[in-house]
């Protein structure tokens, strides 16, 4: 295995194609295809289902490109420290729906970490692609919103991922509450994600579940404010 071989994989998954991969990479098709089967074979995995529409990455695929990823930027950052001028940075990226509350975190981390040793990202999408970039390890954290009417689903799908739901009214409380030593209570303020689809494969939200939402806003504000 080679880290050309890891970059042709990942290519291969981020084009969808062989052909447009190849053109991107300026090697032949059966250079690039005769390469993923080595690297297949080597690994004793399969990465990409074969069919007549086309390729698709299978399950096993998914984990072992998560990997790869990880392996290609940590040689990215020997390469930028030892032969570059200016050293190399770790990636730190978060993807979260549109909340106000972690666009303020992240840039407080910003401001107390400093942009020397990081390179720091904020994605703001949709739920079901928070999840498969903290599944796929293009994010180190993803925040989402969960309540009684979601958390099941949620929950299966994050264990589907083998990953770990973060999210509680708890964890949110005491959050308030360490951001109470920075600054007054009565300026903090909760903002809940907007209650409707932004997009045709946005959140579908029943009535039920956007009264849920408010819901517990207003719990975790009576328990915090009184």
């Amino acid at each position: 295995m080679t880290l050309q071989q890891l970059k042709y994989a990942i290519t291969v998954a981020e084009t969808g194609t062989i052909t447009e991969a190849a053109n991107k990479l300026y090697i032949s098709q059966p250079s690039l295809t005769n390469a993923i089967h080595e690297l297949e074979k080597e690994m004793n995995i399969i990465i990409f289902n074969r069919t007549n529409k086309g390729i698709s990455i299978s399950k096993e695929g998914e984990d072992f490109l998560g990997y790869a990823r990880q392996v290609l930027e940590q040689a990215a950052i020997l390469e930028d420290k030892y032969k570059g001028d200016n050293g190399g940075k770790k990636k730190f990226c978060v993807s979260t729906q549109h909340y106000s509350f972690a666009v303020n975190a992240f840039v407080d981390l910003i401001k107390k970490i400093g942009q020397d040793e990081y390179d720091f990202s904020l994605r703001e999408t949709q739920t079901y692609e928070i999840i498969e970039d903290v599944a796929k390890m293009r994010s180190e954290i993803g925040i989402l919103f969960l309540n009684d009417f979601n958390e099941k689903v949620i929950t299966k799908i994050l264990k589907s991922y083998d990953l770990e739901l973060l999210e509680n009214k708890e964890e949110v409380i005491n959050r308030i509450h360490e951001a109470e030593k920075y600054i007054p209570l009565d300026r903090l303020y909760l903002s809940p994600q907007c209650g409707f689809a932004s997009c045709e494969i946005g959140n579908k939200l029943t009535e039920e579940e956007q009264w849920a939402k408010l819901t517990l806003v207003k719990d975790i504000a009576k328990e915090v404010l009184g």
